[in-house]
């Protein structure tokens, strides 16, 4: 989700693979000082999925995990790309995305796809759509507007009748320097953008379940509901993403009773 301000997510099923997290990679990173139990990528249901990020929290307590990636092509057998490193969660732990509520700092549970991405920095040679965003830019989530609920607003204005219920994304510092979208309680109709530069859509999302649910760089502390890893980490993997390899999130609890 966002920074502090919200956090959610679902819950699968996942068979557990109890051997232990590879302890190099082809990416940068540190390696948390416990390392949950792994989970091997081709126990998951991914579908088509060529590249995988896997978020493993110790319990639904937790307010850090650790995350891994991996990937294959075509059939072969998935390999590593990242990690481990440490991600920082959700100020209240982690919860099934579908009893996820907005303003309760949790992250959500389950497999997510990626599917755009944004950053106050420069496209950092990511194949993902990237969207640069300036001091104009806002991520919107009041549920008095469903039509503008959990998206992305690039038109210069204030949003002071949103009150509290909007990230005005640059002011989000290295946190927003590089950030993938995961597709959780998205909007599922188009979105057009009106006369007045306000992007809406007709088939808003649930605006019980709050929005801006994001993976991004971190500042070294808790989120409201998004998983942050350092920034060195989350530029290297926006630049391994690629929308083509159906790129996904899993975000589980390797405790879960």
């Amino acid at each position: 989700m966002m920074a502090l301000r919200r956090a959610f997510v679902a819950g699968l099923g996942i068979v557990l693979f109890l051997g232990p997290t590879p302890a190099s990679a082809s990416g940068p990173g540190s390696a948390p000082e416990s390392v949950p139990a792994a989970v091997e990528p081709a126990q998951l249901e991914l579908g088509s999925s060529q590249q995988v990020v896997i978020v493993t929290a110790p319990s639904w307590r937790s307010r850090t995990g650790t995350v891994t990636a991996y990937q294959r092509t075509g059939s072969q057998p998935w390999t590593l790309a990242f990690g481990p490193m440490k991600a920082m969660l959700g100020y209240s732990g982690l919860t099934p995305a579908k009893d996820r509520r907005q303003g309760t700092g949790k992250t959500p549970t389950g497999t997510f796809r990626l599917v755009t991405a944004f950053g106050r920095q420069p496209d950092p040679g990511t194949a993902m759509p990237y969207q640069q965003v300036d001091r104009n830019d806002a991520w919107t989530y009041h549920p008095r507007f469903p039509s503008t609920y959990n998206m992305l607003q690039t038109v210069n204005r204030s949003w002071r009748n949103y009150g509290g219920y909007v990230e005005h994304l640059w002011s989000y510092g290295v946190q927003y320097d590089y950030v993938a979208v995961m597709d959780y309680n998205l909007p599922p109709g188009p979105i057009r953008r009106g006369a007045d530069g306000i992007r809406r859509t007709a088939r808003p999302a649930d605006t019980r379940a709050g929005g801006g649910i994001f993976l991004h760089a971190s500042n070294g502390t808790v989120t409201a509901g998004c998983i942050a890893i350092p920034v060195a980490q989350m530029r290297a993997i926006m630049r391994w993403l690629d929308p083509a390899r159906d790129p996904r999130i899993v975000v589980r609890v390797a405790r879960p009773d």
